[in-house]
């Protein structure tokens, strides 16, 4: 019986012979990651332990992105606690304003995470970088810290769902709208603690850019990660970096616990309705959703490409008087891209602001809160009751071509609308 490429992965960072599903394993990691909120529970754990040092200098890095550039007395004080650590550790990733950036796009696009990685973070979006062939998943503070004493992590295998994707893709449609597909087929514990494998010649043909969407929104499944099979477009996007990195795929005779396979060729754009990311519906059903914010950005849709497309519709344009459009590129890098190319400018005259990279308004953070009645689409990925702020807001998820669309006629809307 042959393996996935998780459980390959998951192998060779063991000293075992074999490993299966439902196994509980002790790995060596490649690299642990925190943020501004996780990372100061297991900076406390780490020193409570009576540990001196760190594992490996460049193998933990800590982002204060989250609620960075500190929104509040309590913010910038847990910003200072990694801050702190970071020079204490001498830990080389160390990324806060001026270099820092959304984590789940700031690391692949430094290279610090690759194929064949072992990947933890006490952020539930670690998942992300599955789309590069790595496994990484997201624990909780206190397995960040054992990590930060010995970089090993036990964990649990999963089993594996594979997902294909057969077709080809309508303009407008993207990454983001194959996982609210797939979310709003399979609910949001129907690949619960499971392992998502995305394939197929639909996945063949996805940018980078439109995969990290998809693995970025695994956990919204309830999946411990979402992998793709490294290719020719993986190897194009690592090539700039002096890392090696090793690709692995699946045997043919792997066993998958479900398979799923669509064709997705009439799949229009989609869109997830409050108050859950499994509950989807075609963009062309919500036309009469009113908006009073549209958000741009995230881990999820906070890309380079994610903010061409939407300057694109947005050029020359103004949005719905009285609606607040938010755009936030996920990284310095992108934020830099944005504005030698002329993005930034084109948002900020079609009336929206453009904001340095931070987390914002996703998880109600900064940036964007929601109160009462207020209705936000947003090219995030979670929904949920008062995720934006109040209780009694709204939320809906999309791709940024509705989002930048529906931020000129005020409502949800296809961009061949406009």
């Amino acid at each position: 019986m042959g393996y996935t490429i998780a459980e390959k992965i998951l192998l060779a960072h063991t000293g075992k012979q074999d490993i299966r599903p439902g196994e509980f394993i002790e790995a060596k990691v490649d690299l642990a990651l925190g943020n501004d909120i996780t990372a100061p529970f297991a900076i406390e754990e780490f020193k409570k332990s009576g540990f001196k040092k760190v594992f490996a200098r460049n193998k933990i890095v800590l982002v204060p992105d989250h609620f960075a550039p500190a929104k509040d007395l309590r913010s910038a004080n847990q910003c200072k606690i990694l801050s702190n650590f970071a020079a204490e550790q001498k830990i080389k990733n160390y990324f806060e304003i001026g270099c820092m950036g959304i984590e789940h796009a700031l690391l692949p696009e430094l290279g610090l995470v690759g194929p064949g990685d072992l990947v933890i973070g006490a952020d539930s979006h670690t998942c992300t970088y599955g789309a590069l062939g790595a496994y990484s998943t997201g624990v909780g503070s206190t397995d960040l810290a054992r990590a930060f004493i010995d970089g090993k992590c036990w964990l649990k295998v999963p089993g594996s769902v594979k997902f294909i994707y057969q077709g080809k893709l309508k303009k407008w449609v993207s990454g983001k709208d194959l996982i609210l597909y797939t979310i709003g087929q399979i609910g949001v514990a129907g690949a619960l603690y499971k392992v998502m494998e995305f394939c197929g010649p639909v996945i063949r043909k996805l940018s980078m850019d439109g995969r990290f969407s998809m693995s970025n929104m695994a956990i919204e499944a309830g999946a411990r990660a979402g992998l793709i099979e490294p290719d020719a477009i993986t190897e194009e996007y690592i090539s700039k970096f002096k890392r090696k990195f090793k690709f692995y795929k699946s045997d043919s005779s792997a066993e998958y616990e479900k398979i799923y396979a669509w064709d997705v060729t009439e799949l229009e754009p989609q869109v997830a309705c409050p108050h859950l990311p499994s509950n989807v519906k075609p963009v062309s059903a919500l036309k009469d959703v009113k908006l009073n914010q549209v958000v741009i950005g995230s881990c999820t849709n906070g890309r380079i490409s994610d903010l061409r497309v939407s300057a694109k519709i947005l050029k020359g344009k103004k949005i719905k008087p009285g609606l607040k459009l938010i755009v936030i590129p996920a990284t310095q890098k992108i934020y830099l891209e944005a504005v030698q190319e002329g993005l930034a400018e084109i948002f900020i005259k079609a009336g929206g602001i453009f904001s340095t990279p931070t987390c914002g308004p996703c998880l109600g953070g900064h940036m964007g809160i929601l109160t009462e009645g207020e209705v936000a689409l947003a090219t995030t990925n979670r929904n949920f009751i008062g995720r934006m702020g109040s209780v009694k807001s709204f939320v809906y998820l999309s791709n940024p071509a509705v989002a930048a669309s529906s931020a000129v006629t005020g409502r949800i809307t296809h961009p061949e609308e406009l």
